[in-house]
């Protein structure tokens, strides 16, 4: 079956009404026959009907078993960590997203948990942290911003050997391109603001698992906690997630056509790609992503400084300057002085992250509107 149809008739018409839209659940509490005899809900914290058909859909596009709904990004990459104990270690990707760098190091790390970021691209560099502390190995890919690619197979190989699990952040494949459980990952997780919700309009994390062990204990840890995404939110990633196969496949589409203009520009220095073939993990992106190279492009100025960006990034039409990413609206934003401002700039450079370097985020427009909006801009460098 086509994914697309898939996607669509995974999520379910209402059985009370047939409704062809889930339902919202905006409630609190439920009403119960007698203590403990309910109809499978008790609480909104702990379960909501909603919320419930949002994890179903997303554990099926992802090849899980079970789901899990949160606040936001930040709040479902928390609940996984909060798997851990004093102790542990983390194998983390060296240009992790700012806010989960921000995570990691300003509160877990207090608590002990020991990380280590390293450049993933290269599975050998991950091999040689591993030892019997490493508890999980944390991946983007591709990452962000540079749009790095891990060899996922393999890395999840390495670290069960070493009794390891491994969790990929999927924001940027999105499920339409990759699928990390059947590569072997443990966990998957997105951040539903971007291309699941896909209308810059709310607020969501997701989680997947295959594995009953790792489900029990996120529940408890979801329920426990509290940061839990509202039935309104729900309804909105769900109705998102029907039209996620053609929006994504409209943005790889233009991405390739801009990369390939960017490649090709005397003001470009460098193009973050992997559908260019000059890209270093091009070959294992080409199969790992099934032929979807992303919406996502980042690329520096030959003029490698803040204030030649500043002025490229304030100068497109079509390009609105702001975090996030994923909509139907193309976006670009300067990612030293914005979604990465909480790393320190050493730990940048070394990352790729340099002073210029500018992230896009390919919408639904037209890709020769897109081009002519960027190459006036270059105009104003």
């Amino acid at each position: 079956m086509n994914k697309s149809t898939r996607i669509i008739h995974s999520i379910p018409v209402d059985e009370l009404t047939g409704s062809i839209s889930v339902p919202i659940y905006q409630t609190a509490t439920y009403v119960q026959e007698a203590p403990g005899v309910n109809k499978g809900y008790d609480y909104a914290r702990t379960n909501n009907p909603t919320r419930a058909a949002l994890e179903k859909i997303i554990a099926e596009l992802e090849g899980g078993t079970h789901g899990f709904a949160f606040a936001t990004g930040l709040a479902a990459i928390d609940a996984i960590l909060k798997t851990l104990k004093s102790g542990d270690e983390i194998i983390a990707v060296d240009d992790i997203y700012g806010g989960a760098y921000r995570l990691f190091t300003h509160i877990y790390q207090k608590f002990g948990i020991v990380i280590h970021y390293v450049d993933t691209t290269d599975a050998l560099n991950v091999s040689a942290y591993l030892n019997k502390n490493t508890r999980l190995v944390w991946l983007e890919s591709p990452t962000n911003p540079t749009l790095k690619i891990s060899d996922i197979k393999t890395i999840s190989d390495l670290a069960h050997n070493a009794g390891a699990l491994v969790v990929i952040d999927n924001t940027f494949a999105t499920p339409i391109a990759q699928n990390p459980l059947e590569l072997g990952a443990d966990y998957v997780m997105h951040s539903g603001t971007k291309y699941l919700g896909g209308h810059s309009d709310l607020l969501a994390g997701l989680v997947v698992v295959k594995d009953e062990k790792l489900a029990e204990e996120l529940k408890f840890i979801q329920n426990s906690s509290g940061g839990i995404l509202g039935p309104q939110d729900c309804f909105l990633v769900i109705r998102g997630i029907e039209t996620v196969a053609i929006r994504v496949e409209r943005q790889c589409e233009s991405a390739v056509k801009i990369a390939d203009f960017l490649a090709s520009h005397p003001d470009v220095d460098h193009v973050n790609y992997p559908g260019l073939k000059s890209h270093k993990n091009h070959e294992i992106a080409k199969v790992q992503q099934n032929g979807l190279f992303g919406g996502m492009i980042s690329f520096s100025l030959k003029n490698d400084t803040e204030e030649a960006a500043l002025a490229f990034v304030t100068s497109t039409k079509y390009f609105k300057l702001a975090e996030s990413l994923g909509g139907v609206k193309s976006l670009l934003c300067h990612p030293s002085q914005m979604t990465h401002k909480s790393v320190p700039r050493e730990k940048r450079l070394v990352s790729g992250i340099n002073d210029s370097l500018i992230r896009l985020s390919v919408g639904i427009e037209a890709a020769e509107d897109l081009i002519s909006d960027l190459d006036q801009a270059f105009g104003k460098v």
